[in-house]
């Protein structure tokens, strides 16, 4: 069985190590775990979030882990791993890796609904926490790099359902300490419960993707530990019969290899994005570049007058889903070019203000998107490593006033400084937590290669 794709993957589950993770990737996987706990704060005050939770308190036998931003509640571990997952992606506010997807949100979860679900004496470190966190990002990654198809903006699979379901798996199968033959049979299972369509974006059942991931990948690792099978080459391309390639049109599987002392986890090749504002990532590229011409014309003018604007130009690149011209839901706001570059014309910011419905139906913001007009220059490409944004406002005196980004400030490439990312954090869980237990989980977090019981995070 090592000899095949799947096999390589179970065999690696099982024989991570601790050690094997390099100073850069602990420290880029921390700044993720803190990123997404306050993310997943600020996404326990949202509607969706509210539907969800009710849904899951209908189940309340085996109430053992715990639910952000509700002191007191607690749920089965699935169900808190799922209600966890939909606040983290609530707000489209959770990182962003290269290939395309939201890789904490699907991981986090799970592990801080197993960690609690364990008896006291079995209860896992946090480096043996941090490690299989790592697990559950190589699984997602090594998958990803297997089609050229994930590399662009995706069209068909919203990738958390489908790589984030298989990483939650192999990341609770380390977690639970799995034999590498369970390890196998719990990606088969999760691939068996993986995938959710693209339509669904800018909907409140985009964030049931990320919640189902973390939730689903769980129960396989469980149904596995409890002696479910599945097809033991689940992740190799058997031509005539579809695995895992079911989900990509182009995909070439490679084995992976057993880690070595000096194994190189992606991460540390990969840095990820973290969001400054609660949208899809590709909206930050317009947002910089619309507050880049915005000074500009406020240089100009004195003042930002939109009444010198006779044309808005957007040059994006071709992605169906998040060039919407009117949008009428935060969710749709959140994926819409448009509303974003106009509202930080308008406002000189986007924040998680800029979403409410009065912000959304604000006259003077349709004003400024009745002006907008796109364009897709072929050199404008729908990936995030390659994408740009430019904003040029066309004025009735005839001059043009242009406005252009290429790497955003959070983007892998100008990552978050520690200032920058404790900020938000700071920001985000403030919304539900007093400023001592903030502090607290940023030490727990900074320090959890000392912690003895992860389940206190």
């Amino acid at each position: 069985p090592e000899q095949t794709v799947t096999g390589s993957f179970a065999s690696f589950i099982g024989a991570a190590r601790p050690e094997q993770l390099s100073h850069t990737v602990r420290h880029r996987s921390k700044r993720m775990i803190l990123d997404s706990i306050g993310v997943g704060l600020v996404g326990s005050t949202t509607r969706v979030f509210d539907i969800a939770l009710r849904y899951c308190r209908l189940y309340s036998s085996g109430a053992v882990s715990s639910v952000y931003g509700k002191p007191g509640v607690k749920l089965s571990p699935t169900l808190a791993a799922f209600t966890n997952g939909v606040a983290t992606h609530s707000m489209d506010f959770d990182d962003t890796w290269h290939p395309a997807t939201h890789p904490s949100g699907a991981v986090l979860p799970a592990l801080l609904a197993a960690s609690q679900m364990l008896p006291p004496n079995t209860k896992p470190n946090g480096l043996d926490f941090l490690l299989a966190f790592n697990v559950g990002l190589e699984v997602q990654g090594r998958l990803m790099h297997f089609s050229t198809e994930a590399h662009d903006i995706p069209k068909r699979f919203h990738p958390p359902s489908v790589v984030g379901t298989l990483g939650s798996a192999a990341a609770t199968a380390k977690l639970l300490s799995l034999s590498p033959a369970q390890c196998g049979h719990a990606l088969g299972i999760a691939a068996s419960l993986a995938g959710a369509p693209m339509a669904n974006a800018a909907t409140q059942a985009k964030p049931l993707h990320v919640g189902n991931a973390a939730r689903l990948g769980l129960e396989a690792a469980l149904l596995a530990a409890r002696g479910m099978e599945a097809n033991p080459l689940i992740l190799d391309d058997i031509p005539g019969c579809s695995g895992f390639s079911a989900f990509y049109s182009v995909y070439q599987p490679k084995p992976l290899s057993a880690p070595s002392e000096h194994h190189e986890f992606l991460l540390e090749k990969q840095d990820i994005a973290f969001k400054r504002f609660p949208a899809h990532l590709g909206m930050h590229w317009v947002v910089d570049a619309a507050l880049s011409v915005r000074n500009l014309l406020i240089n100009y003018a004195g003042s930002f007058s939109p009444s010198l604007i006779r044309t808005i130009l957007l040059k994006i690149p071709v992605s169906k889903y998040i060039n919407r011209p009117f949008p009428s839901s935060e969710h749709q706001a959140r994926h819409s070019f448009q509303f974003n570059a106009c509202t930080a014309l308008l406002d000189g910011e986007v924040g998680l203000g800029s979403f409410s419905e009065s912000n959304i139906q604000r006259q003077e913001l349709r004003e400024l998107l009745d002006k907008v007009a796109v364009e897709h220059p072929k050199d404008n490409v729908a990936n995030f490593d390659k994408m740009y944004g430019e904003v040029a406002l066309l004025l009735h005196s005839g001059d043009v006033l242009t406005g252009k980004c290429d790497t955003f400030y959070g983007h892998w490439r100008n990552p978050l400084s520690k200032e920058s990312l404790l900020k938000k954090f700071r920001s985000n869980a403030s919304h539900v937590l007093p400023e001592e237990k903030i502090e607290t989980i940023i030490t727990l977090v900074d320090n959890l290669e000392d912690l003895s019981d992860s389940s206190q995070l």
